[in-house]
């Protein structure tokens, strides 16, 4: 049987190789300076999920990649239902070309998939697009991407915690944008926000827009399942 790190259909980094030999009891998650230095620093290949946690991951993954043909595919059609042409690849046109600019054009989800945090009241969302946020050749994004990002997620994130009464919402709330060579989803435009101590009714709201205007008995609000491939 082969090993569980040559199973992944996406490239694990070091960092990812290192959790699979440690074991649950050793295992260290992030706190939230950790989490906001390494984001300050740019160090994102430094994000990890629990060594249980990744292994059911690259599993899950291999197995949606095996029924789905990609997991972008899977995205699009289970996830966003966002349309889709025959081949499974994106079909829509964005309502407005500049990234947030029209909110038909992004969903926020809770990551079925979180990187390990020490606090339970740390959540990780992921804001999907329908446009592309422009980056540079090696990878990262770019300034211009930095300001937008940045703006949407003040507006969205941290004033509605503020709005709630949570005087410190710019200390609550994080994001990132994975370098290309560390994303696992690569055909779905995404960012990632982690929000601390954010009220249960304020992160309905955040999701809840998305949700509802999808079809009872779409795999929407939890982690799917598989059945296993041969």
């Amino acid at each position: 049987m082969k090993p569980i790190e040559n199973m992944a259909p996406f490239e694990l980094t070091a960092v990812d190789k290192k959790v699979l030999s440690t074991r649950e009891e050793d295992f260290k998650p992030h706190t939230w300076e950790d989490a906001s230095q390494l984001i300050a620093k740019n160090h994102l290949e430094h994000f990890k999920r629990r060594p249980g946690d990744l292994m059911a991951y690259i599993s899950w993954s291999r197995n949606t990649t095996y029924h789905h043909g990609s997991l972008t595919k899977y995205v699009l059609k289970k996830r966003l239902r966002w349309p889709q042409d025959k081949d499974g690849n994106p079909a829509f046109t964005p309502a407005d070309p500049t990234p947030f600019a029209h909110e038909d054009d992004y969903a926020i989800l809770r990551n079925d998939w979180p990187y390990a945090f020490t606090s339970k009241d740390i959540t990780h969302l992921i804001v999907w697009l329908k446009t592309p946020i422009e980056i540079k050749e090696d990878g990262d994004i770019t300034d211009e991407s930095r300001k937008l990002i940045a703006e949407f997620v003040n507006r969205t994130f941290t004033q509605r915690l503020k709005a709630e009464g949570e005087d410190e919402g710019e200390g609550k709330v994080l994001w990132f944008k994975n370098w290309a060579k560390l994303q696992s989803v690569t055909g779905a435009e995404h960012i990632h926000v982690l929000v601390k101590d954010a009220p249960a009714s304020l992160l309905e709201e955040w999701t809840h827009r998305h949700a509802r205007s999808k079809s009872a008995g779409s795999s929407i609000a939890g982690t799917p399942t598989l059945t296993p491939t041969p």
